[in-house]
């Protein structure tokens, strides 16, 4: 059988308060014709399938229109989606008896059984191939929050959110043992950071229900053929095993992002063995500019952003400029003079990042934007002006569940 991996699709995001609609719906368009055109049996979704807990209405209607394609072109096709940490899990796990009916699995959050057992049946969905034959089951782990975890009778020495993450996938795979036919396929999911991941500056966390440790790659039995996981917007190999892996996003999230090479995989499978894993490159509808390509005087930035060539593209294909300018002092109306360089060209300004050589010496966080900096900077550069140090691994650790916990209550 063949499946096609892909993950954090981040719908209804916005860029600098750009809206990314148009590159999304053609993604979106663009993977529907590969899964016409390679005969994909199966389409795994790992996580973040939108940007935030409560998206825009046009994400739900980009995202039911993409199904409704499918439906009727391939309507063998077996989809499965999990929750990330961006989705709200009672959302996505909302339509989740109707799109069950055409064989559309939707896993927002994990649900226990009333006396407190995994309900492992919700999490595990069987995969058929083009004559009908089921040839592989899915565990369609969503992102595990804190509250998920059972954390009891855990050895005091164990850390115990990754050992309660691990007896959670323990649990699962056991259930799915039970269902396996030989030469079917054990196919795991998630959507977590896990060790040796390379995170995305300013677009992803190291999330673990509420701590910043990595999951190791060994909650992953070793009898899983394959394991499609969701959150890093890198495509990468995990712990360099080449059965587990991040696909990445679609599209680039953030300006830090512009030189990624974003894919989807389409791994294929005989039986329980893996035969092939082919990265296909997704086509990227909007360009991201960085200009100049190192800080420079206002002057010569002006200059480069006058360079710019006159094409006139409509909108919303016009590629999202940064612009880095290097300056002594703050510049009064600095804004306002990039803009008045741009005149005529067809570049959308994302945004401008001055640089002040002997401050940023001193501080890398002084005169930056607070968009521009994380939480954990701002916590990290607060106690250190506080008390003239740096925060202890175990208040680091405190501050990662604090900002968790606010994040799930929003």
């Amino acid at each position: 059988m063949k499946i096609l991996h892909t993950s954090d699709w981040h719908l209804g995001h916005q860029l600098h308060g750009y809206s990314r609609d148009v590159e999304h719906q053609a993604f979106l368009d663009w993977l529907a014709d590969t899964l016409e055109a390679e005969q994909v049996d199966a389409l795994l979704v790992a996580g973040d399938i939108f940007d935030t807990a409560n998206p825009p209405a046009s994400a739900w209607r980009m995202l039911y229109r993409f199904l409704a394609r499918l439906a009727k072109s391939l309507p063998q096709l077996d989809v499965v989606m999990i929750g990330g940490n961006h989705d709200s899990p009672s959302k996505l796990d909302a339509p989740h008896e109707l799109l069950k009916a055409f064989d559309l699995h939707m896993v927002g959050g994990i649900h226990r059984l009333e006396n407190g057992a995994l309900d492992t049946d919700r999490m595990l969905v069987p995969l058929s191939n083009n004559t009908g034959e089921t040839t592989a089951w899915v565990l369609a782990v969503p992102f595990l929050r804190s509250a998920d975890l059972r954390t009891d009778n855990l050895d005091e020495n164990d850390d115990r959110l990754i050992k309660g993450v691990e007896v959670l996938y323990g649990e699962i795979t056991q259930a799915a043992r039970k269902l396996l036919a030989p030469e079917q396929a054990m196919i795991g999911m998630g959507h977590a950071y896990m060790a040796s991941g390379q995170l995305s500056e300013m677009s992803e966390r190291r999330v673990l229900g509420g701590n910043q440790h990595a999951l190791p790659a060994s909650i992953f039995a070793d009898d899983m053929s394959y394991v499609a996981l969701g959150h890093l917007h890198l495509a990468q190999k995990v712990a360099k095993k080449e059965h587990v892996r991040y696909s990445g996003s679609p599209i680039p999230l953030s300006m830090s992002e512009r030189n990624y090479s974003h894919k989807i995989l389409v791994v294929e499978l005989e039986g329980s063995e893996v035969t092939a894993i082919e990265e296909i490159s997704i086509p990227r509808r909007v360009d991201m500019l960085k200009v100049p390509a190192k800080p420079a005087s206002l002057d010569d930035v002006l200059a480069a952003l006058k360079a710019l060539p006159d094409d006139e593209l409509p909108r919303e294909q016009q590629p999202f400029l940064e612009v880095h300018v290097l300056l002594d002092k703050p510049q009064a109306l600095l804004r306002e003079k990039v803009l008045q360089a741009l005149e005529g060209k067809s570049v959308r300004l994302a945004k401008i990042t001055p640089h002040y050589p002997q401050r940023e010496q001193q501080d890398s966080l002084q005169h930056r934007r607070l968009s521009d900096v994380s939480p954990q900077q701002v916590f990290a550069l607060s106690w250190n002006k506080k008390f003239d140090g740096e925060p202890t691994q175990a208040m680091v650790d405190a501050f990662e569940t604090l900002l968790t916990q606010v994040e799930e209550q929003d």
